[in-house]
Parts: structure tokens; C-alpha cells; sequence
């Protein structure tokens, strides 16, 4: 079932996108008179699934998932339909109109994504709302436990202060994204500040890793389980750990390390149990456990335990507005700063480019609407960007030559123009393959 509900959550938005995308060339080809021969999701290679001709138009869907197009009369686009081209040029066709309407209509996929996306985050900031904790809250600093990030230099207890220089106001679900694509993270430690340069190859080493949060929120030491063979049947789960041998033990990490240089001994402990202090004795084995399964503290009940002060802003309608403007600029750019390191080669950030089984495996196994238009707002914006990348069969490749045509007043000849969309789409097959390859290799070796 998980895996039916992860596929309808991807073929949704899949579907979705692409269809806005190629309605953004459909109706200012329309509006401009211009012949659009087929409107199709997915390809529809050989043959289709659906097919109906209405006017000069045939709507369809094809069989193979890797996208969808319009067919435009008379453009040199991956249909690569030369005999069309050979002859004399109609009204109707693409290449008789003038070159400000073609860069629209060429322009028109990329602009409704990007305003899709904005709708999106508007909507969300309206129906949603933003939750979080303020970092001012955070008095005992973060839990840093991924290997790379110690290894950087982070430290349990550490405060972020800023990321490049941009203050952090609030801990929430983009901090960890921040400080992957950071170069320097300003941190608090023990009342100093301190800088922390973020290595060249950091994308690369979390790679190599198991994946989990980089930075995460300091919780307690809940009991959920108290396993069967447990010398310890006389903790209850909900219990909470307040200390350990005579040393108070706030955070689970405190309890880990106590526990730690107690191992193999009996220990006295008190819990909070039924809203009382409750002392007892503990087994600690050899490896420095106490048989029992921690137990997941939401923040409602951190909050109501007073460790953190959840905050959640409401929006109107229109104070929703320049919030997700501002929260599609910020994707935006992270985006940008994303594509930025997979073509540095130092960062190695290209090993992590993934194809269609890496957006796949970001839809969850629950279905949740709001992490659903989350994942599609920021797939309308890689789409966008990659679509507007100057490469030949890509929008921007087109975008490419009719500016070049308007500034230079000279048109590339037909020839030229199917030679460069060949040429472009060895380059789009490569890519297709290096980033589904990608997954395949991630799949196999299990990173």
C-alpha cells in the first residue's frame, strides 16, 4: 500500500507539471494563430494510450512516463520532422510568426511553472501557516550527531547563529538544506562565537553516510518500549528520565553519556512518572543500555513538558501573498545555488544527482497535501530552471537562438538549427542516463 500511495503522489504531480508546462506554449501559440498539432502527456512512442483530435489539435497520453510535449507546425523540435520543414512556410506555422512571438511562446512553459510554484507557497502560507521554534528558544543549543558534521567541526550544545552571514531567526524544516548548500556557519559555543567554513566536498561526504538530519532539536529521554528481556521491567513507558546516578539528565544525549560511563554497573535514577518524581534503580548492560526503546516526543508535547515554545503564525489571504513570494524567491535561489555545485567540480555534488527514482523516493509512504504541494512547488522550480538551461532541444536553447536572432537581426538557418537539436539531444540523453544511472548505482550499493 505505501508503495500505490508514493506512485499516486508522483504520477500526480508529475502529470500536473507537465501538463501546465506545455499548456504555457499551447495557449500563446494559440493566441498568436500559430497550429499546434499535438498536446500530449508522456510520449507516446509508436503508440498511444488515449488519443482524441479536436480542430487542428490531438490531445493524448502516451505510455512512456518521461515527460510530455506540444507539436507545434513548423518548429524544429524533437519530433524532427524534416519533410514539414522542406516545405514552403504556411501563417500558421512557427517559423512564419515574428521572433518577439516565438521567444513568448517559447518562454511560456518555464513562466507558468515558476508562477505555479508561487501559487503554491501563497496558498500554503494561507492554509498551513508557518510552525516553528525561535532560535532564541534553542538556550541549549542543537543535537548534531551525523559523523560529517562533527567532523566539520560541530558540537552537540553548539547555537547556529548565522548561515553566510544571513542571521537565523527560527529552527525549522529549511535549516538543514541552508547549511548543506552553506560556505560558513557562525555557531555559539559555550558564550563565544566561533566560524565554521563548511569543506568544498561536504555534499560528497554526507553522501557516504546514513541519511538523517544534520542539525537536529535537543528532546528528552522518553521511555516508548520496555523491551522483554529488559533487566529494567520497572520502567513504564511515558516515563521520563530527570537524572541519572545523582546527575541530572535533561536531553537524551546526556543520558547516552552517562550511561555511557556506566556500563555494567546498577545505578540510582529518577523519573517523572504521572507528573511525579519517581526514583528507582537501573541495569545498565555492558554496551550501555537500559532495554528500552526510546519514545518520539512531538513538539505539542515538548512544548507542554516547557522545553521548547512552539510558535505558529497564521496568515490572511493577503499577508499570504509576499509570504510565499518570499518562499518561492528563497527556493529560487537555493536552487540556483544547488545547480551552482553540481557543476563545480570540487564539491562533487554531481554523484548526487538523481533521475526519476530520486524524485520518486521524496514523495512520502503517507499521504500528507501539505508535503505534497511542498514537493511539487520545488519541482515546478527545478523544472523551470533546467527547461531554461541554454541547451538545444530545452526551452532555453530555443530562448538561446531567438535572442540572438532578435539582437542580431539574422535568423540561424534551418540546418543549423537541426544540427544543434541533435546535438542537444545526445546532450539530454546523457544527462538522463548519468542521473538515472545515478540511482541505479545508489540502489545497488545501497548509498
Amino acid at each position: 500500500m505505501d508503495i500505490v500511495i508514493k506512485l499516486s503522489q508522483f504520477l500526480l504531480s508529475l502529470s500536473l507539471l507537465i501538463i501546465l508546462h506545455e499548456l504555457g506554449h499551447f495557449i500563446p501559440a494559440k493566441l498568436f494563430k500559430t497550429r499546434v498539432e499535438k498536446f500530449y502527456l508522456f510520449f507516446d512512442v509508436k503508440y498511444s494510450l488515449l488519443k482524441k483530435k479536436i480542430g487542428d489539435t490531438e490531445y493524448g497520453i502516451g505510455w512512456l512516463p518521461l515527460g510530455g510535449y506540444v507539436k507545434i507546425s513548423g518548429m524544429i523540435d524533437e519530433s524532427m520532422d524534416k519533410d514539414q520543414m522542406a516545405l514552403p512556410p504556411q501563417p500558421w506555422e512557427f517559423r512564419s510568426k515574428p521572433a518577439w512571438q516565438r521567444l513568448i511562446i517559447m518562454l511560456g512553459g518555464v513562466t507558468v511553472n515558476f508562477i505555479l510554484a508561487f501559487i503554491i507557497y501563497i496558498g500554503m502560507a494561507f492554509a498551513y501557516g508557518d510552525t516553528y521554534v525561535a532560535n532564541t528558544d534553542l538556550k541549549d543549543g542543537v543535537l548534531i550527531e551525523n559523523p560529517v558534521m562533527l567532523k566539520a567541526g560541530f558540537k552537540t550544545g553548539d547555537k547556529i547563529i548565522s548561515i553566510d552571514g544571513k542571521k537565523v531567526e527560527n529552527f525549522d524544516k529549511e535549516l538543514n538544506m541552508n547549511i548543506i548548500m552553506a560556505k560558513q556557519v557562525l555557531i555559539e559555543r559555550n558564550g563565544q562565537q566561533q566560524t565554521i567554513n563548511i569543506p568544498n566536498d561536504f555534499v560528497d561526504q554526507l553522501s557516504k553516510h546514513e541519511k538523517g538530519l544534520l542539525v537536529g532539536i535537543r528532546v528528552p529521554f522518553a521511555i516508548g518500549k520496555v523491551t522483554d528481556e529488559s533487566p529494567n521491567q520497572n520502567l513504564k513507558p511515558k516515563d521520563l528520565i530527570l537524572s541519572l546516578n545523582g546527575e541530572k539528565v535533561k536531553y537524551f544525549d546526556e543520558a547516552k553519556a552517562v550511561l555511557a560511563n556506566n556500563k555494567g554497573k546498577t545505578i540510582p535514577a529518577v523519573v517523572l512518572r504521572d507528573l511525579k518524581e519517581t526514583p528507582i534503580t537501573l541495569k545498565v548492560s555492558n554496551e550501555g543500555t537500559i532495554g528500552v526503546i526510546p519514545g518520539g516526543l512531538d513538539m505539542a508535547s515538548l512544548e507542554k513538558l516547557g522545553y521548547y515554545k512552539v510558535s505558529t503564525k497564521n496568515y490572511s489571504l493577503i499577508e499570504s501573498i509576499p509570504v510565499g513570494l518570499t518562499k518561492g524567491k528563497d527556493q529560487l535561489v537555493s536552487y540556483g545555488k544547488q545547480l551552482k555545485m553540481i557543476f563545480n567540480p570540487e564539491t562533487k555534488a554531481y554523484k548526487q544527482v538523481g533521475g526519476f527514482a530520486a524524485i520518486f523516493n521524496i514523495f512520502p509512504s503517507t499521504w500528507s497535501w501539505e508535503v505534497f504541494w511542498s514537493i511539487t512547488a520545488l519541482l515546478s522550480i527545478m523544472l523551470g530552471v533546467m527547461n531554461l538551461l541554454p541547451i538545444p532541444a530545452l526551452d532555453g536553447g530555443h530562448v538561446m537562438f531567438l535572442l540572438y536572432e532578435i539582437i542580431s537581426g539574422r535568423k540561424p538557418s534551418d540546418k543549423f538549427l537541426e544540427n544543434a537539436q541533435v546535438v542537444g539531444f545526445v546532450l539530454l540523453i546523457g544527462l538522463l542516463l548519468f542521473a538515472n544511472g545515478n540511482d541505479i548505482y545508489k540502489a545497488i550499493v545501497g548509498k
